[in-house]
């Protein structure tokens, strides 16, 4: 039930992110907000933050994120571990499925002076859909429930902050992109969890 609530606010949050870039009148005030971050991350550029922010960034490539997601996925179909590889499986295809589409239908341009190469649209990060999504839902499936888990949940949340502050730092995504990026990729990850075990409760009811 915790894990039900977490992802309805990490979903309604993200909702409240979308719809406002939708909204013209929002829009501009996100906006604002945006222009006076991307104006800071231009005046803070640090060449050693920016050689971590790059490494992060290599870090959420499909170089490696695909790579890691089909080991994942290897990893517990040898073990056997039904419900967590459904659990893996929809919440990576369902992340994925969504990042396009979503770009193509806002279509926002991206920041002016950005430090890497980019393609596609801006809106939202793919970078921080895909490391919230991957760092927290690999934590799920790979360890036991418990304080341990629990601790290193808060560590997975937090790589996927400061991976999408990366994005904005690069200057290759708007703040608004990693933020709605990062609630996104959260939500799919502690959703698709939620479901899967509810699911897997009724099928097998515990005596």
């Amino acid at each position: 039930p915790l894990a039900m609530r977490v992802a309805g606010v990490l979903w309604i949050l993200s909702a409240l992110l979308f719809l406002a870039l939708a909204v013209p009148a929002f829009a501009d005030r996100v906006q604002a907000v945006d222009d006076t971050i991307h104006r800071w991350a231009v005046s803070a550029e640090w060449d050693p933050a920016v050689y971590a922010a790059k490494a992060l960034g290599f870090i959420g490539s499909v170089w490696i994120t695909w790579p890691l997601m089909v080991g994942i996925a290897a990893w517990l179909v040898w073990q056997r571990r039904w419900e967590a590889l459904a659990t893996w499986v929809s919440a990576m295809a369902l992340s994925q499925a969504l990042i396009g589409p979503m770009k193509d239908l806002y279509e926002r341009a991206r920041p002016a002076l950005s430090l890497v190469e980019t393609t596609g649209w801006s809106f939202p990060s793919g970078h921080a859909v895909a490391g919230a999504t991957i760092a927290i839902a690999a934590v799920i499936v790979l360890v036991a429930a418990g304080s341990k888990r629990r601790n290193l949940e808060m560590l997975a949340a937090a790589f996927a902050l400061v991976m999408a502050i990366s994005r904005v730092y690069l200057r290759a995504h708007w703040l608004s992109d990693a933020a709605a990026g990062l609630a996104l990729g959260a939500a799919i990850a502690i959703g698709c969890a939620a479901v899967v075990h509810r699911i897997d409760e009724h099928r097998h009811p515990t005596p």
